[in-house]
């Protein structure tokens, strides 16, 4: 029995230092030392119960059980101390009456907000969002679109062209798209009408940055390909869209334009507490597009739209400034 009680006091020193030093390999020689299977000093013990009197047999079988528990939870606990689950070593450096340091916990985005919010809204209206990449090749993002090599948006100062091998499609030169019409040429390459979509992303443009222009920006893009769709379809889809977002005062009206992707076109503008403000350009999609990607402009007709996402934020939120957009000015951000 004294041999059992100084086994218990030995090994409870030498797993208290085992803590203490932090040292997985000196808890596990430790374990080995009173705990192995083979040579332990447990196991030399049990070999000691056969020389035992029969009749004090049971009180010392008693009293060995009670060790071999006792040996295991100290090693169990100087385990779970050394790894961090006890309250010694390590861990004695927490002190859970602290004060402790709240993460600062950020939020999305006001452009990202936007960009949610108008796919709700076109998500009511039945269109659906798509997405696609911002390195295009010419013919997506030009001549699919009716714009042809001479015309002016194809010059290389109003462009990001990249020094890149050519497009697979063969349509030369790649660059980062200067608009999310692209998305709608890919969908109605891959898909036959009817087509009610939104194309939202990044687009990039060389433009000198000031307080209403950025080298890159966010548009959306609707496009409707059905048939019998008329300029009625597309002011009131415009309608809809606009007081869903701006609230129910938002009048809409259409200036003539021109777009190479569109005929007729038109300018869209909102009137919005009692001021017009320019809002995008829309217009039924040109027959020239539509047999750029096979379809049969006497069978369908379609509209598209454009508008940027910056300007639907900055006019919802009162910014006057395109560049606190991208400032990461936390104070700023934290404000929406």
């Amino acid at each position: 029995m004294k041999q059992l009680d100084d086994l218990v006091e030995s090994a409870s020193k030498q797993f208290e230092d085992a803590i203490h030093q932090v040292d997985h390999q000196v808890l596990e020689e430790t374990r080995i030392e009173y705990l192995g299977a083979k040579s332990g000093k447990l196991k030399e013990a049990q070999k000691g119960l056969g020389k035992v009197a029969k009749e004090d047999k049971p009180v010392a079988g008693k009293r060995f059980n009670e060790v071999k528990t006792r040996l295991e939870e100290l090693f169990q606990s100087a385990a779970d101390t050394i790894t961090g689950g006890g309250k010694k070593g390590k861990a004695e450096t927490l002190d859970v009456t602290l004060p402790g340091v709240r993460p600062r916990l950020g939020h999305i985005h006001p452009i990202t907000q936007t960009i949610d919010e108008l796919k709700d809204i076109m998500g009511r209206l039945g269109f659906s969002a798509v997405e696609g990449p911002e390195i295009e090749d010419d013919w997506h993002n030009f001549e699919a679109l009716n714009i042809p090599l001479e015309h002016p948006a194809r010059d290389p100062l109003d462009n990001f062209y990249l020094n890149i091998a050519a497009s697979s499609h063969g349509g030369g030169n790649q660059l980062l798209r200067s608009q999310t019409s692209t998305v709608q040429i890919r969908v109605m390459e891959n898909k036959q009408p009817p087509i009610r979509i939104v194309s939202l992303g990044r687009v990039y443009r060389p433009d000198e940055i000031d307080a209403t222009h950025y080298a890159m920006f966010h548009q959306i893009e609707g496009l409707l390909v059905d048939t019998n769709v008329t300029m009625a379809d597309l002011k009131y889809v415009l309608r809809l869209f606009a007081s869903s977002y701006l609230g129910e005062d938002v009048e809409i009206r259409f200036r003539p334009s021109f777009f190479p992707f569109t005929e007729p076109s038109v300018e869209v503008d909102m009137r919005w507490q009692d001021t017009w403000l320019e809002f995008g350009g829309a217009g039924m999609v040109d027959p020239n597009v539509l047999k750029a990607v096979g379809y049969d402009p006497e069978e369908v007709t379609g509209f598209a739209f454009g508008l940027g996402v910056e300007r639907l934020c900055m006019r919802r939120h009162g910014i006057n400034d395109i560049r606190y957009l991208y400032d990461s000015n936390t104070k700023f951000l934290a404000q929406f």
